[in-house]
């Protein structure tokens, strides 16, 4: 059965998220490292983006690696830092054909100087591209993130740049990462684990939260498609009454 057949191109989510969770207990299930789990993930991220794509989203936001991510041990680490820069390479022709153009939020300068490079040389090269924006969540945290927006709000306040009185949401919102980036409407998470994780909780305010037990180097273009089905589902009510959505 063809589950895009079922999906409403009328009501596709503008922003999904995803936190990719499951390597570790993929590769453990298998008798392998971690790495080998990280490793096999590479088809359910391609497989991902070419869906939301064939259905109109327009952007997606892969949670990759987080600033907790850091206290792993250094051999995963490296490893995760060296599959970034090998996929990003490998990968740069199939977001070209796509018209994908890459994207990264998180304190990028914390990467090591040759995953850094090649990510900026692979926005730089992609940056035109229109259908779909891929944004990867790299050394990111939602905490610090809105700690950094307060900083630099503060910073204007006292240069005199902005009163406390034109602080809005919009404000705030223009000095996150994600300023370009619409607000998510849809955050996946595989693995079975109901957490949010530190990732994107200002832009997931009015998210539908969807939750899979297949673990992320199993999932697949169905169960992408599952998620959007269950989204497209949901009555979406923005705080409102389902009187008020349906007047």
């Amino acid at each position: 059965m063809d589950k895009k057949l079922h999906i409403n191109l009328e009501r596709v989510p503008k922003h999904v998220a995803i936190i990719m969770d499951g390597n570790g207990r993929w590769a453990k299930g298998r008798g392998m490292s971690r790495v080998f789990g990280h490793k096999n993930a590479l088809t359910a991220v391609r497989e991902s983006i070419e869906s939301a794509a064939k259905i109109g989203v327009e952007a997606i936001t892969l949670y990759a690696f987080s600033t907790e991510n850091w206290k792993r041990p250094k051999l995963e680490i490296d490893a995760l830092m060296s599959l970034l820069v090998s996929s990003l390479k490998k990968e740069l022709t199939t977001f070209q054909e796509n018209e994908v153009a890459v994207n990264a939020i998180g304190k990028i300068d914390s990467l090591p100087n040759k995953a850094r490079k090649v990510l900026k040389e692979v926005i730089e090269i992609t940056k035109k591209n229109k259908r779909i924006v891929l944004t990867l969540a790299l050394s990111y945290g939602a905490r610090e993130e809105i700690v950094n927006a307060i900083k630099n709000i503060s910073k204007k306040v006292v240069n005199k740049e902005l009163t406390l009185e034109k602080i809005d949401e919009n404000t705030i919102n223009n000095h996150l990462y994600t300023f370009n980036l619409p607000q998510v409407d849809l955050m996946i998470r595989t693995s079975g684990e109901q957490r949010i994780s530190n990732f994107l909780l200002w832009q997931m305010a009015y998210a539908e939260l969807y939750f899979t037990n297949v673990l992320w180097p199993d999932f697949r273009e169905k169960h992408f498609y599952d998620a959007i089905i269950d989204y497209q589902n949901r009555e979406r009510r923005f705080g409102k009454t389902s009187e008020q959505i349906t007047e």
